[in-house]
């Protein structure tokens, strides 16, 4: 069941946006009913709150039931298992087009440190104006420069849709279910996320994909260290599976049939503590 609670400001986001934002979900509804997701809308709200917001804040409430054995509950995470990584970048074959693969975190980071000044001049509304001004809008882009490698522009890039997965993670809960001991989505803490599942577990990531476009122009533009960047931005894989290796081999099948490049991108290991280590091109970063 989705429900949908939308705060704005209508001095800045009229109803042909909401009506774009709506229709935009009822469309992803009817997509993912081809691939067997029943997504169900129980309506939602508009509320006019300009007091409160900026300019615009979208809610979506997501809820299920289902029976207890079913569930995937990432304590059973363990030594032994592999690390199945989802690419967050690339066309899914549900994609209309390519995903830069941001999944919609470290956006204020990322637009603040890739885009010119004369954004915020242009749009006060896109940005909080008690925040230091030396921190705003600090980039060389501008909003419509395309970007050579992939012909869109950097504004597009960086505000790719967040994928979604459940096509390819229902596929794979279809056949393999009781082989899955954990998933992690790379959101808030990228990819130290899975440091909040585990304990007396070394989680080592050792073979990371090569770095997507967005994340390069995110670091050349911020400066900010790898070490940093592997907490805030996915860097590359926004979902993993931990699992066993022969059945991680099936689940890179499944997810490559949907347009969605995977790969074993590490292993846990008994430890005397929660730790993870990752070892990339960048070098080796230790949480």
């Amino acid at each position: 069941l989705l429900s949908s609670t939308i705060g704005r400001n209508k001095n800045f986001i009229p109803g042909e946006v909401i009506a774009e934002i709506i229709n935009g979900t009822e469309e992803f509804i009817e997509k993912m009913s081809h691939f067997g997701i029943g997504i169900h809308s129980t309506g939602g709200e508009t509320a006019d709150i300009g007091d409160l917001v900026r300019t615009i804040v979208i809610d979506s409430t997501l809820v299920c039931r289902m029976k207890r054995h079913d569930v995937i509950s990432n304590h059973n995470i363990r030594h032994g298992d592999v690390i199945v990584g989802l690419a967050s970048d690339g066309k899914a074959t549900y994609e209309d087009e390519y995903n830069g693969g941001t999944g919609s975190n470290g956006l204020t980071s990322a637009r603040h440190d890739m885009f010119k000044k004369s954004i915020g001049e242009k749009y006060p509304e896109s940005f909080d104006n008690n925040i230091p001004e030396e921190v705003v809008y600090t980039g060389n882009l501008d909003l419509t420069e395309i970007i050579p490698e992939h012909g869109i522009t950097a504004g597009k890039l960086l505000l790719s849709p967040t994928r979604t997965y459940a096509p390819i993670i229902k596929t794979v809960l279809d056949e393999y279910r009781s082989e899955i001991n954990g998933m992690v989505h790379c959101s808030g803490g990228a990819q130290t996320k899975v440091l909040n599942f585990v304990n007396n577990l070394h989680v080592v990531k050792n073979n990371m994909f090569p770095l997507p476009t967005l994340f390069k122009l995110i670091h050349e533009q911020s400066g900010t260290s790898f070490q940093e960047m592997y907490k805030v931005f996915n860097m590359g894989h926004r979902f993993e599976v931990y699992t066993s290796e022969k059945i991680a081999e099936k689940i890179i099948e499944i997810s490559k049939s949907f347009g969605v490049n995977a790969q074993i991108i590490g292993y846990c290991e008994n430890a005397n503590e929660k730790k993870l280590t990752i070892n990339s091109e960048f070098g080796e970063f230790v949480y």
